[in-house]
């Protein structure tokens, strides 16, 4: 069993083209500056619609990632 401790941080990523890339985008950006993401969790949808359609997907994400020693 692993003695590793965590911390949560919030983030949101949007994409034009859907959920996936919307999530990729914000773990690609957050990765550049926070190291040892090990987790996601999906805890917000939205989105914004330009002239009757979708313009952007908006996903909010608590990440999780191990503490040094």
């Amino acid at each position: 069993m692993s003695d590793h401790v965590y911390k949560s941080i919030e983030i949101t990523g949007s994409s034009p083209a859907g959920l996936t890339e919307a999530i990729d985008r914000a773990i690609s950006k957050a990765s550049q500056s926070v190291r040892n993401i090990d987790w996601f969790e999906v805890t917000e949808i939205r989105g914004h619609v330009e002239e009757g359609s979708v313009g952007h997907y908006q996903v909010t994400l608590k990440v999780g990632f191990r503490l040094e020693d």
